[in-house]
């Protein structure tokens, strides 16, 4: 409710880091968030919608395998069908809703040329005249390919637990093939743990780079002409969310010390923020 609040105009990332985290987390996560975005896309507040729809396209980023076979079900690909069908909410959804629709199941035929149901749905979509041709899909709503799970467990890389699995399992003991059960459990949680990290350090860096943008482009205008009230209203939200953003990157640091290409990025984005933030409250002190 929080991510997909319509009374908010920008994106809640805090809310959707958590709730990728979540999704990541649950046994159900996929099935379940899947269930709950498809309520609000096809909300009739084009607000909840359009927030809905980029939580669904951070999920699809962030989430990996579990979560893109349940999205590519006709079970949820219909629900998307029935924002654009004029039999169903296409008579009053909004053409902006219509259209981010449109260009994720376009996306999704590029990036999961394997997933027949989605190529499926969208020649469908063509062939009864409701998409008339291929969107364009703008560079600054594209996502990039999804990141690629990792392609060995911590049993593939931990010798030992492997070696423990591997004589209880073949134990008749009972209490064996408990221990057996609790360890696979550890090693899922400690991955799904590992996996929401990754999604929020992403996210994180992600927002930091396109607040840092937004800012870059107001002091251009600065540089030109005095800012507006509008922008500089703007200036001031933007500098309240990255003073927000900044304990957030030091402690992401904290927790890649250990990796040495993901601690680089996140110094690189704390670098960013700083000069960023440097320069915007000497605008905003002169305003």
């Amino acid at each position: 409710d929080e991510a997909t609040d319509p009374s908010i105009s920008e994106e809640n990332w805090e809310c959707i880091q958590r709730f990728c985290a979540q999704v990541n987390a649950a046994a159900e996560g996929p099935l379940l968030a899947l269930r709950l975005l498809a309520h609000k896309i096809q909300s009739p507040q084009e607000g909840e919608a359009l927030h809905a729809l980029t939580v669904l396209e951070t999920c699809v980023n962030n989430c990996g395998d579990r979560f893109h076979s349940e999205m590519a079900k006709f079970r949820f690909l219909n629900e998307l069908i029935k924002v654009l069908s004029p039999k169903y909410y296409g008579i009053w959804s909004s053409e902006k809703v219509k259209s981010r629709v449109t260009e994720l199941i376009f996306s999704w035929t590029v990036w999961f040329p394997q997933e027949v149901k989605i190529q499926d749905a969208y020649q469908m979509l063509k062939k009864q005249g409701i998409v008339k041709g291929d969107p364009k899909l703008p560079e600054d709503k594209i996502l990039p390919p999804p990141s690629p799970r990792p392609q060995n467990s911590v049993f593939d890389t931990d010798e030992e637990k492997s070696k423990l699995l591997a004589r209880l399992l073949r134990s008749s003991h009972p209490e064996d093939l408990q221990a057996a059960n609790r360890l696979i459990q550890s090693v899922v949680k400690e991955e799904q743990e590992k996996s929401a990290q990754v999604s929020q350090r992403v996210n994180t860096i992600r927002e930091v780079s396109e607040n840092v943008r937004r800012m870059d482009e107001l002091l251009e205008n600065y540089r030109r002409h005095e800012l507006s009230p509008a922008e500089q209203e703007t200036l001031q939200a933007l500098l309240q969310r990255c003073e927000r953003l900044r304990p957030l990157l030091f402690r992401l640091a904290s927790e890649a010390v250990a990796d040495e290409e993901a601690l680089a990025e996140i110094l690189q984005a704390s670098d960013e923020l700083s000069r960023a933030l440097g320069q915007c409250r000497q605008v905003v002190a002169s305003q």
